[in-house]
């Protein structure tokens, strides 16, 4: 008994000219990818750049620096200012995220799943409120929390923000496609509204709870006007505003871009731990 070895198929003249109609039908949208990836991520690396430089060097990167510190980095996160403003920011971005995340999808559980006298009225007049700019609400907003004696407090800054018509939105569409039998079955089971909240809709909703989490903390964490409006002492001021009070003073921008620099990180680990959960949402958009 003989054994011969089998030789690799022979590509024909046919299968390259294939392989170069397909290389010459995906290069330009790669390239142009390619190209809005650099223009994208030079910002950060300049700042990141900028914030390993030492202290007294031009601040402008035109050119990678002699030498690389962690100076700057080390005095940011130092300073006893810094330190608070962060914690404000998670305090402000956490507990958002938390609540938003559970009236949002109890809201959109009703929305979609329930049938009561006007629905769709309230339905469509609470989304209206989405073509409202923030700025034409703000001092209304601002004379009613300073009349309930929010100003400067916790409660003041978080609770005007709770009510998020794009997040109802996005979790009304997302129980929609759920199938009714779910429901049916866990009536007919005698389950109550709650559990049939907690252990149908909750689970089957992680992947659009996360990513409405990953947008809510982005919100909420860069969000400046709001923050600087109604905390207006170190107790209560977030990050994005104490990073402005410094520029107002003598500070290097090495310091500033450190600051800047080490406030993108909470961001990055909050899309990293949850990019699964993000990607499988947009998946699952195309399907019914």
């Amino acid at each position: 008994m003989t054994i011969t070895a089998s030789r690799p198929a022979t590509r024909t003249p046919q299968t390259r000219e294939a392989r170069r109609r397909r290389w010459r039908g995906t290069w330009p949208p790669a390239a142009l990818l390619a190209v809005l990836s650099v223009l994208t991520v030079s910002p950060f690396a300049a700042m990141v750049i900028v914030a390993l430089s030492p202290a007294g060097r031009p601040t402008v990167p035109l050119q990678w620096p002699d030498s690389l510190t962690l100076d700057n980095i080390t005095r940011v996160l130092s300073s006893s200012g810094f330190v608070t403003w962060t914690v404000n920011s998670l305090v402000y971005s956490v507990v958002s995220v938390v609540i938003i995340l559970l009236t949002s999808s109890m809201a959109g559980y009703a929305f979609a799943k329930k049938r009561f006298p006007g629905r769709e009225a309230m339905f469509w007049t609470f989304l209206a409120t989405m073509m409202v700019p923030f700025q034409a609400t703000l001092i209304p907003t601002f004379v009613l929390v300073n009349s309930l004696g929010g100003v400067d407090t916790f409660w003041g800054l978080i609770v005007p923000t709770l009510a998020n018509s794009q997040a109802v939105f996005l979790m009304r569409q997302f129980i929609l496609g759920l199938p009714d039998e779910l429901f049916d079955a866990a009536k007919v089971d005698g389950a109550s509204e709650w559990r049939v909240y907690w252990t149908i809709v909750l689970p089957l909703t992680k992947p659009i709870l996360a990513t409405l989490g990953v947008f809510v903390f982005l919100w909420h964490w860069n969000d400046f006007l709001w923050p600087l409006v109604v905390g207006q002492s170190d107790a209560t001021r977030t990050l994005t505003v104490g990073l402005t009070t410094l520029r107002t003073e003598e500070m290097q921008l090495s310091m500033l871009m450190a600051s800047a620099a080490v406030s993108v990180l909470p961001c990055l680990l909050v899309f990293f731990l949850l990019q699964r959960y993000l990607v499988n949402s947009i998946a699952m958009t195309g399907l019914k």
